[in-house]
């Protein structure tokens, strides 16, 4: 994964209605499907594909320019990985100046694209530099001790916790040991925002990739090498911890 995301992590934003676009040229568009063939996936063997789309191509209405649309084989962890992949493309956006927003309930023109399912779109639109976030911190997130169990790591936890996720559900949870950091899943009992019920494990499985991704790249950025491992979430709606990752800090 590439380090110089990280800088992005505190640009980007969650655009929930886009005003004021100027137009996507030709260039950047390529420059998209060609970045996303570059980016590290999760978990290697996945198949997966973008479409970028003109917005009216899908029932995504907040105002952007494009869509683009993730598709994926339907694999074990086939959501983390397009959380993990997606968010890489997110910040990419912010570096070219492009506004996103993770749009799950919305509906494409095609469900299916050269063999692989549809899962989740990106609503992008070119904003004005200054539509950008000035100061990460003051975004609405949980307190550093609801998600992070432990003293070690904490002012890599302080960046992390600004994933962003559905719903701003925040569903995950770290114990932090000083060689190890491990990763939930985490739902609150009866809480799940505006999801259907039916639906928050398939976000929150995005979400949590996202998720990863912040985490890698802040251990990247604060030169800690690290093994990760992955689990398998085959949890049911109600468990309220799933075990996700570990990770062996060297």
């Amino acid at each position: 994964m590439e380090k110089e995301l990280y800088s992005m992590i505190f640009k980007r934003k969650s655009f929930h209605i886009f005003r004021d676009i100027a137009s996507i040229n030709p260039a950047e568009l390529k420059s998209i499907e060609d970045k996303y063939n570059t980016f590290t996936p999760l978990i290697d063997g996945i198949k997966t594909a973008i479409r970028v789309v003109p917005a009216d191509k899908t029932t995504c209405k907040r105002g952007q320019e494009y869509c683009i649309l993730l598709y994926s084989e339907k694999k074990e962890n086939y959501l983390q990985n397009i959380g993990y992949i997606g968010e890489q493309l997110d910040l990419y956006l912010a570096s070219l100046g492009i506004g996103a927003l993770w749009f799950g309930i919305g509906k494409p023109d095609e469900q299916n694209y050269n063999g692989l399912d549809y899962v989740i779109m990106i609503a992008i639109a070119k904003v004005a530099n200054d539509k950008f976030r000035k100061d990460m911190f003051k975004s609405k997130r949980k307190p550093l001790d609801e998600i992070w169990n432990g003293e070690h790591y904490r002012e890599l936890g302080n960046i992390v916790r600004f994933a962003p996720s559905a719903c701003n559900t925040q569903p995950w949870k770290v114990t932090a040991e000083e060689k190890r950091l491990t990763v939930y899943r985490y739902k609150k009992p009866g809480k799940r925002g505006i999801m259907p019920a039916d639906k928050v494990v398939h976000y929150n499985r995005i979400d949590i990739g996202i998720f990863l991704c912040f985490l890698e790249l802040c251990l990247m950025q604060s030169g800690i090498l690290y093994e990760r491992e992955l689990f398998t979430d085959t949890a049911e709606s109600d468990c309220e911890e799933v075990l996700t990752a570990k990770y062996k800090l060297i």
